[in-house]
């Protein structure tokens, strides 16, 4: 199909703009979201409120795909029905699974996509040894994806506006969608078009939502990812539209945010985990599945969690490296500045370090014979070479006898929010019965239906490939209902 020109000058004062398609949000979901509509043959207006793309797209790792070319290549075995048949069964069939084939069914082919655009992919892992092989590692990674999927965007003709903030989506009298009224700095736009896409990514850094809707709220909460307000979901239910799944969370489990250096070590599955009153709370190697392990710290007091470790175990993070490692330090990773980090957090009194239990027990606020206690129960656990309590993989233990000991005090984290506006599988949002309000789509995680309340890590990349194809699908359906009103 012949794809038009689009005018790419700057807004002159006072210009009308009328565009076909209106992408709210530069994230993975709306960059795909443009580039998809656009390859229809749509007109196409990106709005972002900052001033540049990639929301949390571009920190992101992995995109989770099934049966994509890359996995054939590989001779991957990663059949699309089975790995639905595995979300369904983790979310216990509470999400909706047409939404779930959707982005299965399109899963391997927006590989195939992203290939062609020039996108080349490094591996395709078993993320954290919990699945199979879906976890599409793309060349510089989610930075690398925005780049190309902009570059793409502007060699196309869609409009890219940063610094511009979408403010409220206008419709007629009949409920449908005819645009969008926007801002800048300088002056407002009212924006003209048929179709609007949100693909603003959630509401993580608004906390007036956070504690109306997350029960578990706690003003520690740590955010890793984009600390998006909330503005598509407010201008979605602003005209009716209907929600689903708010306050469910991407959580991280047991965070230490004055160090992403010592966050990565306060993680790992040899250490131990105890809560505010020293008490072993979780299997530690549970850190594998980190949303898992935010639902246990969110049962501790204040959902504080202390991570425990000896001289020994220290000096294994700096000689043989990470076990479980994460992002820019996967597995193996030789963490050779932790003694300068560490330093560093003792000197700010943020950890503790003692030759004596008695010592940190008194920092962390126990009795020292409560936390003396645990210790040697699990010291005993690794000589047994079996946890008796939780059943930790006996690979993971290991006794904490070498002093100095250490103490690093985690908070609970999050990478974002998931859900909020309610959408089918064409990625129509709905209204409050249920009824698709015409013109309107989301994508990423401004929706909600297709995730439950604890995120699938057995399935991981699951939202950074929800946001992309989720785009798509927006994008081409947005075009189709375009092409039926002209």
């Amino acid at each position: 199909m012949r794809v038009p020109m689009v005018d790419l000058r700057p807004v002159a004062k006072g210009e009308s703009l009328n565009f076909q398609t209106i992408v709210i949000g530069a994230g993975g979901g709306g960059l795909a979201a443009a580039v998809a509509a656009r390859e229809e043959g749509a007109s196409v207006l990106l709005l972002e409120k900052r001033g540049a793309a990639g929301g949390n797209t571009a920190l992101a790792r992995g995109i989770f795909a099934a049966d994509s070319p890359v996995q054939k290549r590989m001779k991957i075995d990663a059949p699309k029905d089975e790995l639905f048949r595995t979300a369904m069964s983790y979310a216990h069939w509470k999400t909706n699974p047409r939404i779930v084939r959707a982005f299965m069914d399109k899963s391997g082919d927006t590989i195939r996509w992203l290939e062609e655009k020039g996108l080349r992919f490094e591996d395709v892992l078993n993320y954290n040894n919990v699945g199979r092989r879906f976890f599409h590692v793309p060349e510089g990674r989610g930075a690398g994806l925005v780049k190309l999927l902009v570059k793409k965007c502007e060699e196309m003709g869609v409009r890219l506006l940063y610094g511009t903030a979408a403010k409220k989506i206008l419709t007629n009298e009949k409920g449908k969608v005819i645009g969008v009224l926007a801002a800048t700095k300088e002056k407002e736009l009212r924006i003209v078009g048929q179709s609007v896409i949100i693909a603003t990514g959630g509401y993580s850094g608004n906390r007036e939502l956070l504690k109306k809707y997350y029960p578990d709220y706690t003003e520690d909460l740590c955010l890793h990812g984009s600390p998006n307000m909330g503005d598509g979901l407010l201008m979605a239910t602003g005209i009716g539209a209907a929600t689903e799944g708010l306050g469910i969370l991407h959580l991280r489990g047991p965070r230490f945010p004055e160090s992403s250096y010592i966050a990565v070590v306060a993680e790992e599955p040899n250490t131990i985990w105890v809560n505010k009153e020293g008490e072993r709370f979780i299997d530690e190697a549970t850190a594998f599945y980190w949303p898992e392990a935010g639902n246990a710290l969110n049962r501790q007091p204040y959902k504080i969690a202390y991570t425990l470790f000896d001289e020994k175990i220290k000096k294994g993070f700096m000689e043989q490296g990470m076990i479980k490692g994460v992002a820019h330090f996967p597995p193996g990773t030789k963490m050779t500045e932790l003694e300068k980090e560490l330093r560093l957090q003792l000197d700010k009194g943020t950890i503790k370090r003692s030759d004596s239990w008695g010592e940190i027990a008194g920092w962390i606020g126990v009795s020292p014979n409560v936390l003396q206690d645990v210790i040697e129960e699990y010291n005993s656990f690794c000589d047994q070479r079996c946890d008796g309590l939780f059943a930790k993989d006996p690979r993971f233990l290991q006794p904490l006898r070498t002093p100095p000991y250490y103490a690093v005090k985690c908070v609970q984290s999050f990478h974002g929010t998931i859900g909020g506006i309610k959408i089918n599988h064409h990625m129509e949002v709905l209204d409050q019965r249920g009824h698709p309000i015409a013109g309107l789509y989301a994508a990423g995680i401004d929706t909600g239906g297709w995730e439950s309340d604890t995120y699938c890590v057995t399935l991981s990349g699951s939202a950074f490939g929800f946001a992309l194809n989720s785009g798509r699908i927006a994008g081409e359906n947005a075009f189709r209902y375009i092409s039926k009103e002209a």
